[in-house]
């Protein structure tokens, strides 16, 4: 028998019952987009994800107490058992670090900012030196003028706010030097910076800037500061980094054997924190993928019996005719590899689609661009795998049709 006719007879006894084809197809395209989908979707975020973490800086990177993603309560509680880096660590890393352009220091809180009678919840109050806002991301000031260094020194109750507040307050009236309340104490505008946008559905521009003198006398209470600090080139990154380190142990009085208690922070630890998680979503996809396809696979062979079951006379017809035994095992063969083929396809449409309307739900949530582009490869090793499992499935059942008697399958009712 012709491969053609072997697809011709797949087609016919297909389209002879088109509810239990697709009943059987659906498990395998349920697995196919499954796998489409997460490599789409993961896709998408992986370059989302870059593209902000580059927004920060390449060659910035901080001092922490505390490091950026903290997995259990555990390490949290561990963490919270270090000292707290204060205005002399700062001070120190400012005047030893030889590769480092730039040396500054933040700490920050969520207050509820008042003007008049209009209150925003959940501003972000940060308090920095006057060179915070040119490590990493360079934010211009759009309107007034930026902090500067006499502020920080005299302790100045000023600050510059974001476009949310400029929104929430003062709509069409210039904002600057009007005066703001924040926890009850006075302060005034002097810049509005440029507005930024929102990163996973979190506003860039709900904030206050001020002197990090001014925020001490305002927040009492001890607080551990962030040490912000931008390497003199890339090349220099990881030698500003060690200077960090080393004068921050020092300080300590750390041994040799001694771990960090404190955490230097970069982007690309971010990155390398999201890359793991990433992988273990591929894992679990290829456990899930797998189980379906396998589930999808028996479904296959247990239809395909019973297309055997249903045809046995048929095969004794065609087996009488001259049908050898190897155009009987493609005919059944072909069926099931189509059958398969058919799930992979469906599986490919169903997870462009899904795909692009998950990524256009998270565009909208995370209020940015998201794409999730359907990979190539990611559609020939679906379909391949699908194919797989139909010539699988297929050959125990087409095996048992071509090893029927003529005489046998003649006499069956």
């Amino acid at each position: 028998m012709p491969f053609r006719e072997a697809v011709a007879f797949a087609l016919a006894s297909l389209r002879a019952s088109k509810l239990r084809a697709f009943l059987t197809v659906l498990g395998i395209t349920i697995g196919v987009a499954a796998v489409i989908a997460i490599v789409a979707i993961t896709g998408g975020l992986d370059s989302y994800i870059s593209n902000q973490v580059l927004e920060l800086g390449s060659n910035s990177f901080s001092v922490q107490k505390f490091p950026a993603v903290i997995t259990s309560h555990q390490q949290y509680m561990e963490m919270r058992k270090r000292k707290d880096i204060t205005m002399a660590d700062y001070r120190a890393v400012r005047a030893g670090c030889d590769d480092c352009r730039l040396v500054g220091a933040q700490l920050g809180t969520s207050r509820t900012v008042k003007f008049r009678d209009i209150e925003q919840d959940d501003v972000r109050i940060t308090g920095m030196t006057a060179n915070i806002p040119r490590i990493g991301t360079v934010r211009d000031i759009v309107a007034g003028r930026p902090l500067v260094e006499d502020d920080v020194e005299r302790a100045q109750p000023v600050a510059v706010i974001g476009a949310d507040l400029v929104d929430a307050f003062f709509k069409q009236m210039e904002p600057i030097g009007k005066t703001l309340m924040i926890s009850g104490q006075p302060v005034k505008v002097i810049g509005v910076g440029e507005r930024k946008g929102s990163i996973f559905g979190f506003s860039q521009d709900n904030f206050v800037w001020m002197p990090i003198t001014a925020f001490r006398k305002m927040f009492s209470g001890n607080r551990s500061i962030t040490i912000s600090v931008e390497a003199a080139s890339m090349a220099s990154l990881e030698t500003a980094q060690d200077e960090c380190r080393i004068i921050m142990r020092n300080r300590r009085h750390l041994g040799f054997s001694k771990p960090d208690d404190f955490s230097v922070e970069t982007g690309e630890s971010v990155m390398d924190l999201w890359k793991m998680a990433t992988r273990n979503i591929y894992v679990v996809t290829i456990v899930v993928t797998a189980i379906s396809l396998l589930v999808g696979g028996v479904v296959v062979m247990n239809i395909m019996l019973v297309s055997v079951a249903e045809r046995i006379r048929e095969i004794g017809v065609r087996k009488a005719l001259g049908a050898r035994r190897v155009d009987i095992l493609r005919q059944f063969l072909v069926e099931a590899v189509m059958l398969s083929f058919l799930g992979g396809a469906l599986g490919v449409i169903g997870a462009a689609i899904f795909s692009w309307v998950l990524a256009t739900i998270l565009g909208h949530i995370m209020s940015s661009s998201i794409s999730a582009p359907v990979r190539f490869w990611a559609v020939l090793a679906a379909l391949g795998m699908s194919t797989c499992v139909g010539l699988a499935a297929g050959i125990y059942p087409a095996s048992r049709a071509a090893a029927l008697e003529p005489v046998e399958a003649l006499r069956n009712e």
